[in-house]
């Protein structure tokens, strides 16, 4: 795959600058409740991108969170603003999940998972990308992103 996909984030602080040389993977936007005790708001919106793809710089610090399938995630984020740039999942091996706020260009979630256990005032419009529980990979992400996670 071509590098000519760049994206760009940082913390608040811009002690912790991140690049991304290769298209994102899929973006989704979780209403857990892991996440929303984690983010200490109504869902958290994540960017999943190739480990290889991601350039980081700055001071990060790391703690181990749980999730719902037991396997935990380590959430990193900057040590002097504190803020949570990105995850590694204990089930993702070679891909990181990256708060897509702090992306300079935010992108749009293809899904919203857990809407379970979604806040009663968050309004999601397009009902088509929601699921109840966790979606399949395998019928929801493109082809293309299957493909590089298998290799």
């Amino acid at each position: 795959m071509k590098k000519n996909y760049v994206l760009k984030g940082s913390c608040a602080c811009r002690n912790v600058n991140y690049k991304v040389e290769g298209k994102p993977l899929f973006t989704q936007a979780c209403h857990c409740k892991n996440c929303k005790l984690s983010t200490g708001s109504s869902f958290v919106i994540h960017t999943m991108i190739m480990e290889e793809d991601f350039k980081i710089s700055g001071d990060v610090a790391s703690i181990n969170l749980p999730t719902g399938s037991g396997k935990g995630y380590h959430a990193y984020f900057c040590i002097i603003c504190g803020v949570y740039v990105f995850c590694r999942y204990g089930i993702s091996k070679g891909r990181i999940a990256l708060r897509t706020k702090t992306l300079e260009e935010p992108i749009e979630p293809q899904a919203h998972i857990f809407v379970k256990d979604k806040d009663p005032w968050i309004e999601i419009s397009n009902k088509s990308i929601c699921h109840d529980k966790m979606y399949d990979r395998e019928r929801t992400w493109s082809e293309e992103s299957l493909k590089r996670i298998k290799k």
